[in-house]
């Protein structure tokens, strides 16, 4: 089964010949498809938006998709972790279009929900269910539409969603997510576990 780009699965090669990543190892400098869809291709839906909205200096509202996994870390998916990081970096650098230009400017920053990214990936599935995932992908929807709405938010805004609220995730010296139930602890234990076996036994091939 293919995948997207891992860290620890690296591009198919002569010498790697067997890995299940979908990433080109002859792209040019190289290139991540995970890096590309939460991060590239945003930050250049961004750069069109905001070109839109300044030519005819009309005001304009960017909402992207972001993550908990901006402000977290996990050995199993680096990628991913970065990409959101990334996310919230662009976002938040943004954040002063609204004051100057009337371009809000947000991120909604989910944690795990209830898709099939995580029910029909079978490597997911042979450690968690995912019924046991509660947040919705109408939930979030509606958390989404509130930071549009909201005049409270778009300055920059993060906002992370969950089962038991929102919240705006300051920019320094933000208190951890609350993680604890649906499984999500335990998955990222298990992760962590099955990849540090697999990196010490047979080491990084690339």
């Amino acid at each position: 089964m293919l995948q997207w780009g891992s860290f620890w699965n690296p591009p198919k090669t002569k010498t790697n010949p067997y890995s299940p990543s979908r990433d080109d190892a002859n792209g040019e400098p190289g290139h991540y498809a995970v890096l590309d869809i939460n991060l590239a291709h945003p930050i250049r839906l961004s750069q069109l938006a905001i070109s839109h909205w300044t030519q005819r200096r009309i005001p304009g509202s960017l909402l992207i998709i972001g993550s908990m996994a901006g402000y977290i870390t996990g050995i199993g998916s680096p990628l991913y972790f970065a990409s959101k990081h990334g996310v919230q970096g662009f976002v938040r650098s943004l954040g002063t279009l609204r004051e100057s230009s009337g371009i809000r400017t947000a991120a909604i920053a989910p944690g795990a929900v209830n898709t099939p990214i995580w029910s029909e990936d079978p490597d997911k599935t042979k450690i968690i269910r995912s019924d046991t995932i509660a947040a919705t992908p109408e939930q979030v929807a509606d958390d989404m539409l509130d930071l549009l709405e909201n005049p409270l938010y778009g300055d920059g805004t993060i906002l992370e969603s969950t089962t038991k609220g929102t919240r705006v995730v300051p920019a320094f010296n933000a208190p951890p997510p609350d993680v604890e139930g649906g499984g999500m602890l335990e998955y990222e234990a298990e992760v962590t576990r099955l990849w540090r076996e697999k990196i010490t036994s047979e080491g990084l091939k690339v």
